[in-house]
């Protein structure tokens, strides 16, 4: 069994290195709040991030085999019908995954 001694270092350790980790980020954003580039990329990268997405998502989809696709087509074309109408990130993907999961469970069930 170790000492008390030992223990206690030990915690005291594991604490000032959780706690230095918490703090690194909130140190490293003061200064990058005054930055010019982000505000850009705070304006930009939604929209790269969500093409990286919706790539990935439509890559494997099988265009050649029954139902060739349709669900995925129909989602996806409710998700930007969703955004373009209400302009809810979150209520878009939502609606476009109930439509896709319906879609493919109850309707091209195969």
């Amino acid at each position: 069994m170790p000492e008390t001694g030992y223990l206690i270092a030990a915690v005291l350790l594991c604490a000032a290195i959780t706690w230095t980790l918490r703090a690194v980020p909130f140190a490293l954003l003061a200064p990058l709040r005054e930055s010019a580039i982000v505000p850009y990329l705070g304006a930009t990268m939604p929209v790269g991030v969500m093409v990286i997405l919706v790539g990935h998502t439509l890559r494997d989809v099988p265009l050649s085999a029954y139902p060739f696709g349709l669900p995925v087509g129909l989602a996806l074309i409710a998700t930007v019908g969703l955004h373009l109408l209400l302009r809810n990130v979150i209520i878009s993907i939502a609606g476009g995954t109930v439509v896709n999961v319906i879609l493919v469970s109850a309707v091209f069930t195969g």
